[in-house]
């Protein structure tokens, strides 16, 4: 059966009043847990905390009802993003990262900067924000201090893990996890810690502009960093034009170099065909056997799957 055009608006119509439904169920839950923690209830049921609970009585896990209190008891003393949220300005995902950073004194901003920002972006904007307003040495303290690993067991037996690091100690992890191209991301991790991290050698791209330094995934990081790293790393500069594009790079050479490599990673950053940012690899097109050269305009970002089919699907050359 084909859905017409008006039941496929049907559907996303019901979407989104299913999805209201659960955003007034969750204001009212987020509330409802912190008041029923006050009144000491649920001890009753000899429950060893209010979050337990909670997890027991609505089949979920105990990290989500804690999660619930800790957003809950936050917006008690956050006036400006309570009232948001309650009007409907605000979504939950939104409220869960604005309550971890967000103050009585610098509230009414960040709520103004949410409302302008994605979901999905508000976590990169929130950082920046914060590395505007907090001295170096309150940044680092912070980090350092939220520094964590957590490890669980998945329904499926596979173990999880979340790691939280400051973004200097975060990008070299993952910049030396990147040197193992050819292996799946997981499997890189684990060789390097079980091979203690030797003879790796990793570079590690670091974006130094006039509003700011970030790392290359965009993650802020303070520029007291940059230099207290400097004068032990061996640099490399890319220089952008007046319009902020990377400077070409050429050569007549089989494979890219260093420098053309990183000018075609700021320039795609994401595979150009599917968008992802795993396994990226740089494809020639048209291929580097018709041309005999490398040239960055002819280069492109693919991930390895998308780079495989292309070549796949090139017709043969007799």
């Amino acid at each position: 059966m084909v859905a017409t055009g008006e039941s496929k608006a049907s559907i996303r119509a019901e979407v989104i009043a299913a999805g209201e439904h659960w955003s007034t169920a969750q204001r009212r839950l987020v509330r409802l847990v912190v008041e029923l923690d006050d009144s000491g209830e649920w001890n009753a049921d000899g429950s060893a905390t209010c979050a337990h609970w909670v997890a027991s009585a609505l089949g979920i896990e105990v990290c989500t009802a804690r999660e619930w209190l800790r957003v809950g008891r936050a917006l008690r003393r956050l006036s400006a993003i309570d009232g948001a949220f309650e009007s409907d300005q605000l979504s939950y995902s939104k409220v869960r990262a604005l309550t971890r950073v967000a103050t009585p004194q610098n509230e009414a901003e960040l709520c103004r900067l949410a409302l302008r920002v994605a979901a999905g972006r508000l976590p990169h904007a929130l950082a920046s924000w914060l590395a505007r307003h907090e001295t170096p040495e309150e940044t680092e303290t912070r980090q350092r201090n939220a520094t964590a690993l957590r490890t669980w067991t998945d329904p499926d037996g596979m173990v999880a893990m979340s790691l939280r690091l400051p973004p200097l100690e975060g990008g070299i992890l993952m910049a030396a996890v990147d040197t193992k191209v050819a292996q799946f991301r997981p499997d890189a991790l684990v060789g390097l810690v079980a091979g203690g991290g030797a003879a790796i050698q990793t570079e590690l791209v670091l974006h130094v502009r006039g509003d700011g330094c970030t790392l290359d995934d965009g993650t802020p990081i303070a520029g007291s960093i940059v230099e207290r790293i400097a004068p032990a790393s061996f640099l490399r500069a890319l220089i952008h034009d007046a319009e902020r594009r990377p400077i070409n790079a050429s050569g007549a050479h089989r494979h890219p170099t260093r420098r053309q490599k990183r000018v075609v990673k700021e320039r795609d950053r994401v595979c150009g065909n599917c968008g992802s940012s795993d396994f990226l690899q740089y494809d020639h097109v048209p291929d580097c056997e018709e041309t005999g050269h490398t040239l960055i305009d002819e280069l492109f970002l693919k991930c390895s799957n998308c780079h495989r089919d292309r070549h796949r699907q090139a017709p043969r050359r007799e």
